[in-house]
């Protein structure tokens, strides 16, 4: 399996979401589950089901996150410098409308484009990739062609 790249304050959020699941949301399920049981017969227990049905959501993020996680490659921005690449935060502007827009480029896993976290396998994170400041970026998205310049790149 391919390592999945990944910020230290995104490895750090996965890790706290598992362990709220693991030590709050599973314990309380299973003794909502256990309450909806002594209310009796199973099969008419809209509770019941819908306790199971949270749990087996529950089960299966736990999974999901422990498989992100083992396989995540934590890389430090810090440590980086020079051209566009995964973990750069990137101020750039639309070249059409003088619009300013900073992201950074992280995992998939913790991406939040309202956030301004922009997924590294994304059409505009591509396109900047090995760019330099001063260089103009032609970004094929689905609201149509975007050009941008690179304003000013950081590694934090």
């Amino acid at each position: 399996m391919d390592k999945i790249p990944m910020t230290r304050a995104g490895a750090t959020a996965l890790e706290a979401e598992l362990k709220t699941l693991k030590s709050e949301e599973r314990p309380a399920i299973i003794q909502a589950i256990a309450e909806a049981r002594e209310l009796g017969d199973l099969k008419e227990n809209a509770e019941y089901h819908s306790a199971r049905e949270k749990q087996g959501f529950i089960e299966g993020r736990i999974k999901e996150l422990e498989g992100v996680l083992g396989l995540a490659e934590v890389i430090d921005p810090k440590t980086l410098s020079g051209a566009i690449k995964f973990g750069a935060t990137v101020t750039v502007v639309d070249e059409e409308t003088d619009e300013e827009k900073t992201w950074q480029i992280v995992g998939e896993h913790e991406a939040n484009i309202d956030a301004g976290l922009l997924n590294v396998r994304s059409p505009i994170a591509r396109a900047l990739i090995g760019k330099e400041e001063g260089d103009s970026v032609e970004v094929r998205t689905p609201g149509g062609q975007k050009d941008y310049e690179v304003l000013k790149i950081v590694y934090v």
